[in-house]
């Protein structure tokens, strides 16, 4: 069920959110016996402390919602998003507390708070609801909860029911409920048409490699997105280990993160003309799966040596993205779970990004740090070309030694564009629970590209 905001109503329970600095405002605010309840109660303000004041007749009143101190709050997000789950049912409001960006971001995670996956098995009732506040932009923040509702249920929904062809009428559902084009081409076709590394990559598979192909609006400057859609990643012929295989059903997550933001630039009427590529395969195993050492030729051209099957992701993307760079946009995102180095380098929680335009960088970063969306900047190293460069071809797509493996990844894929670019190399997962994200799929940098579109396009 989509995730949105409840109607207005007299009967909304007022939350006051309240900073350790405003404790004795906020209680001196309140009625003499509300005041010794929350006393006796210890409210302090401290970050996810919260009191429930009651009426005459022993129903929810009133909520204090503690908020802590800026050194607190700074690490982490969401932290009304954290007291939902524990307050009754009932429709909310925020009374007072916050404003601006903050107010914003708490509307967003309360909303958030509430996604389930539930398609395999019912769980739980509905979490309470919340009024939109009247100083957000609510139709804004509800669009952006169900398109990151999108993303999470696409990464979500294991290999069985999200292959190839599945990714590829999840994208046709959105085309039609934005009145957007869209095109595919698939299996033995691909070749016909000049996709030799996606073919390649998918070819193992019984479920057909194909390349998705959506355009939307006729004036504005085009943005292209592109986004990995790896639907389960063996490994291929240099198979992972178990461990490394059971999260693989997220390894199309740069897909499900495109996808979802481009549902949210198209519900918003966004003035720009937006493309978006999937290269959706599977990388299985087989008699015919490609192998290392093999050379495969890009669509650009450029010759690739293998030195690890499972080092797919940039292959598909290669190709992709070559095909997007001959439209000429004014700007290409690719999204990709692309590299296990980039979590090494700065875990789970932040997206990291490449970019060679530092006006798009600033752009990004101050988007990210008002919509509560971290990104984290690496640099396309140029001295590290060499060690994407093996001497037999053109390219090599897993380089020895194992350093900078996420830097050599974007590197890799900057080879087959010539236009404006950004890569995130994200991960698309919440391992631990955190409030307004369960455990799951989990879109990454989409929230951030979205506020920092009008700097990044000239909106």
């Amino acid at each position: 069920m989509p995730l949105s905001f409840a109607p207005a109503t007299d009967n909304a329970i007022p939350v006051d959110v309240v900073a350790v600095d405003r404790v004795e405002d906020a209680l001196a605010a309140l009625s003499t016996s509300d005041q010794a309840w929350a006393k006796a109660q210890g409210f302090a303000g401290k970050l996810g402390q919260f009191v429930i004041l009651p009426d005459a007749d022993g129903g929810v009143a009133r909520v204090l919602l503690g908020y802590g101190s800026e050194a607190t709050r700074k690490r982490g997000r969401f932290h009304v998003a954290a007291v939902v789950p524990k307050l009754p049912q009932g429709a909310y409001f925020i009374a007072s507390g916050l404003e601006g960006t903050s107010l914003e971001e708490t509307a967003l995670g309360w909303l958030l708070a509430g996604y389930k996956f539930d398609r395999y098995r019912q769980s739980g009732n509905p979490l309470p609801s919340l009024v939109a506040p009247d100083d957000i932009n609510a139709t804004r923040v509800e669009t952006i909860a169900h398109g990151e509702t999108l993303t999470r249920d696409l990464i979500n929904t294991p290999a069985s029911d999200m292959g190839p062809e599945e990714l590829e009428k999840a994208s046709h559902a959105l085309a039609t409920q934005h009145d957007a084009q869209i095109t595919v081409t698939t299996g033995q076709d691909l070749i016909a048409a000049n996709f030799p590394m996606i073919h390649t990559v998918g070819r193992a598979s019984e479920r057909a490699p194909r390349l998705i192909d959506m355009r939307w609006g006729d004036a504005g400057p085009q943005l292209t997105l592109v986004g990995k859609g790896v639907c389960f990643d063996t490994g291929g012929l240099n198979i992972k280990p178990g461990a490394s295989m059971g999260l693989m059903k997220k390894d199309m997550g740069g897909a499900a993160t495109v996808l979802g933001l481009a549902h949210m630039i198209m519900a918003l009427g966004l003035k720009l003309r937006l493309r978006v590529l999937i290269p959706a395969v599977e990388n299985s195993i087989s008699s015919n799966a490609f192998r290392p050492q093999d050379i495969l030729t890009s669509r650009k051209g450029l010759t690739v040596e293998i030195n690890n099957t499972d080092a797919e992701g940039r292959l598909v993307l290669a190709d992709a993205l070559a095909f997007a760079d001959e439209d000429e946009p004014d700007l290409i995102i690719s999204m990709a779970t692309l590299t296990g180095a980039a979590r090494v380098a700065v875990g789970p929680d932040l997206s990291p990004f490449y970019t060679d335009h530092d006006n798009h960088a600033d752009a990004i970063t101050k988007a990210a740090r008002k919509v509560a969306d971290p990104v984290w900047r690496m640099p396309f190293h140029d001295p590290y070309e060499r060690m994407i460069e093996p001497g037999i071809a053109d390219l090599d797509n897993a380089p020895k030694g194992g350093m900078a493996g996420s830097i050599t990844a974007a590197l890799f894929l900057r080879r087959f564009v010539e236009r404006p670019y950004m890569h995130f190399d994200i991960y698309g997962w919440q391992p631990t629970a955190a409030p307004a994200r369960p455990k799951g799929g989990v879109g990454m940098g989409a929230r951030a590209v979205l506020a920092a579109l009008p700097e990044l396009l000239g909106l």
